[in-house]
C-alpha cells in the first residue's frame, strides 16, 4: 500500500470515526516513554472514545495505563515478539492476530530495514505510522515525538508532559513518607551517565547545609535506582537523621507520586522527567546534553547548565541558591529566615 493510499485510508477512517482500537509501540528509557507522554495526549483527544493499548516496558508504560492515556498495556519483552524482527519467519499465530486487531498502529521502534513493518504487513496491518526512533538537535524531543500525529490530521499543542495519578498511587506514597516533615526535598543525585552527574561532594555538602539549618523544619529524600545505588550507599552512611529517607526501586506510579509536592533536584534523567511530570517544583542541572532539546517543557522547571558543559564546573553555590529560593517560595512567611543564615560565597 503507497503512502498516499495509507494517508487516505487514515483520513477515511478518522472522518468515519472507525478508529476503534489503536497500539502504540513504546521502548526506550524512562525519560523517552515520559517525553512521548504529549504525544499520547494529541492522540487521546482526537479519538476519546478508541481503546488505545501500549506495548512497551510494563514498569515504564504503567504510567499511562488507566490513568488517562491508555486502558492497557503489554510487555515489549515477549520472547514470541523476537520472530517480528526476523526476515520470512514464521509468526506466531496469537500476536498476528493481536496486531491485526488494531484499526492503527504507532511504532516507534527502530526499523531500519523495515522488517518489523513488513511482518506486521503480513499479519494484515494496514494503517502504520511509524515514529522516530531516535530525536536529533533541531527542536525539542516531545515536539518531534508527537510529529507523526500529524499524518492523522492531530496536532499536539501541549508539550508539557503530565502524570495522571490515582487515588492508589498517593495512598502507597503517603505510606512510604508516613510522618516526615514538610517540606519535601527530593535529591537524586544519579542519571545515566556519569557525565551528567554533579560531583557527589556537592550534593553531600548541599545536604549536610540543609541538615544544619534550625530553619529547615522539612525533610530529604534520596532517590534512586539500580545506577544509582553506588552514590547513594555513600549517602546512607553519612545522613544518619530520621529527616532523611532513602527511596530505592520504588514503583515509577508510586514515586510520581511522592514526588508531586516536593522541591526537586536531579540531572537530565528519566527521573527528573518524571517529577516535572508529576508537578514537583525541579531545578534541573544540565551539563553535556542539551535543555533546548531534552529538557521539560513543565513550567514548574528550572534548569541550570554548567557553563562548560562539564559538570563539576557548575558551582555549588548557583544550585545552592537556586534551592534556597525554592524553599523560601514555598515558605512565604519566612522570606528571609533561610537566606540569612550561612551561605557559601
Amino acid at each position: 500500500m503507497t503512502v498516499a493510499r495509507i494517508n487516505a485510508t487514515l483520513t477515511e477512517r478518522r472522518e468515519s470515526k472507525c478508529m476503534n482500537r489503536i497500539l502504540v509501540i513504546r521502548g526506550g528509557a524512562i525519560g523517552d516513554f515520559i517525553l512521548t507522554l504529549p504525544a499520547l495526549k494529541a492522540l487521546r483527544e482526537g479519538y476519546p472514545h478508541a481503546h488505545v493499548e501500549i506495548l512497551g516496558y510494563k514498569h515504564i508504560a504503567a504510567l499511562a495505563e488507566n490513568r488517562f492515556y491508555a486502558q492497557a498495556i503489554r510487555s515489549i519483552e515477549y520472547g514470541a515478539l523476537s520472530s517480528f524482527f526476523a526476515k520470512n519467519s514464521k509468526l506466531p499465530a496469537e500476536l498476528a492476530n493481536y496486531f491485526a486487531s488494531f484499526d492503527l498502529i504507532i511504532s516507534y521502534l527502530y526499523d531500519p530495514d523495515g522488517i518489523f513493518e513488513n511482518n506486521l504487513r503480513r499479519c494484515g496491518v494496514e494503517n502504520l505510522i511509524h515514529g522516530p526512533a531516535k530525536v536529533d538537535d533541531h527542536e525539542h524531543a516531545a515536539r518531534q515525538l508527537a510529529r507523526p500525529l500529524e499524518e492523522l490530521g492531530l496536532r499536539a499543542s501541549d508539550f508539557a508532559p503530565r502524570i495522571y495519578l490515582s487515588t492508589e498511587d498517593r495512598h502507597r506514597a503517603q505510606e512510604f513518607l508516613r510522618d516526615l516533615p514538610r517540606p519535601l526535598v527530593a535529591l537524586h543525585p544519579g542519571s545515566g551517565s556519569d557525565r551528567k552527574n554533579w560531583p557527589l561532594e556537592n550534593w553531600i555538602e548541599l545536604g549536610n547545609d540543609l541538615l544544619a539549618r534550625e530553619s529547615f523544619r522539612g525533610s530529604i529524600v534520596v532517590i534512586s535506582g539500580e545506577a544509582d545505588h553506588t552514590q547513594v550507599a555513600r549517602l546512607e552512611e553519612l545522613w544518619k537523621d530520621e529527616r532523611v529517607a532513602f527511596a530505592k526501586d520504588l514503583p515509577l506510579v508510586h514515586l510520581a507520586a511522592l514526588l508531586e509536592n516536593s522541591i526537586f533536584l536531579g540531572h537530565d534523567s528519566g527521573i527528573s522527567h518524571l517529577a516535572a511530570a508529576a508537578g514537583a517544583k525541579c531545578i534541573l542541572l544540565f551539563g553535556p546534553t542539551n535543555p533546548v532539546v531534552w529538557a521539560p517543557m513543565n513550567t514548574n522547571v528550572q534548569v541550570i547548565r554548567a557553563p562548560s558543559g562539564e559538570m563539576p564546573s557548575l558551582k555549588f553555590e548557583i544550585v545552592h541558591h537556586a534551592l534556597i529560593n525554592r524553599l523560601e517560595a514555598r515558605s512565604p512567611r519566612k522570606v528571609g529566615s533561610l537566606s540569612s543564615e550561612k551561605f557559601r560565597s
